[in-house]
């Protein structure tokens, strides 16, 4: 039996676009209606027939749904949330894709009183953006981790869990506080240290002639790709997960001065160690199937 009948996808970015073609392909006889703000994304999204219904507002694509899954940015979720309410059937429950849980439940619980909220994390995404960029497999083989508060009704749970299952992933649980540290340093850091690195790579970029660019190795075109995902996605989450981020940052950037003295004093042996230590980590990835061991990451060329 199918955990929902009619689904409703509101933002129908990378993200949201990803869901609705996993939803066809895994669950065909699923009613999909979908909205973005945008009416560019609304027209691409009617091109692609990404959803049987693509609806003007959030209230009309909701109006009939057992499950909404918001997609849009962390810092417009209790708003577009709070638009939508007085349309929302009683019995439906509402999840969403953000990668701050803590905030994101706060906000949900005030704009949705009485609702059924299982805030949830697919641990997945690229850097490109818009509806054209989503595609069906996204979330196969990827974590989603579900934050419900306490009081949450199980059943409801139990319902969101099983839809991200059909869509592929690997589902588990967390408390909303501890997922924001842990992605802070798994996903945020990362993301806030690659905008910083090319962000110095173009300011260097007139005393150099260009050479920052041209000469790219391979370390930073890693760093290029991760700080080409979307701006206003990733300015709300480190304003919404910032208390977790300055933590982790504060962390980073007392081990970055213990390294910076090991290579001032000549001290190869601690950094042996250190890199000795974080191979080991990246093998641990690759082993459990979170990323590709192929030369170069698996890309084509």
């Amino acid at each position: 039996m199918l955990p929902f009948a009619r689904v409703a996808v509101i933002g129908l970015g990378l993200i949201g676009s990803s869901v609705a073609r996993a939803v066809r392909e895994t669950m065909p006889t699923v009613r999909l209606s979908g909205h973005d703000a945008d009416p560019a994304v609304r027209d691409t999204a009617l091109r692609l027939e990404l959803c049987d219904d693509i609806a003007d507002t959030a209230g009309a694509a909701v109006i009939d749904a057992d499950l909404v899954v918001l997609c849009v940015p962390v810092g417009a979720i209790g708003a577009v949330a709070a638009g939508f309410a007085a349309d929302l059937p009683a019995e439906a429950i509402v999840t969403d894709v953000g990668s701050c849980k803590a905030e994101v439940a706060r906000a949900l619980a005030a704009a949705l009183p009485g609702v059924s909220v299982v805030p949830a994390h697919p641990v997945a995404g690229t850097e490109r953006s818009g509806p054209e960029a989503g595609f069906a497999t996204l979330f196969r083989h990827r974590w989603c981790i579900l934050t419900p508060v306490a009081g949450t009704p199980e059943v409801a749970v139990a319902r969101v869990a099983e839809f991200w299952r059909r869509l592929g992933a690997e589902v588990e649980r967390m408390d909303p506080d501890h997922h924001d540290r842990v992605l802070a340093i798994t996903s945020h850091l990362p993301h806030l240290i690659a905008y910083t690195i090319v962000g110095t790579a173009s300011d260097l970029e007139e005393v150099t002639q260009s050479e920052v660019i041209k000469y790219s190795a391979g370390g930073f075109r890693d760093f290029t790709r991760i700080a080409a995902s979307d701006p206003t996605m990733w300015r709300d989450v480190f304003l919404t997960n910032r208390e977790a981020v300055l933590e982790m940052l504060q962390r980073f950037s007392e081990d970055l001065s213990h390294l910076q003295r090991a290579i001032r004093w000549g001290k190869g042996d601690e950094l042996f160690d250190l890199f000795t230590r974080t191979r080991a980590v990246r093998r641990s990835i690759v082993e459990q199937g979170q990323d590709d061991a192929r030369e170069d990451f698996g890309r084509s060329h």
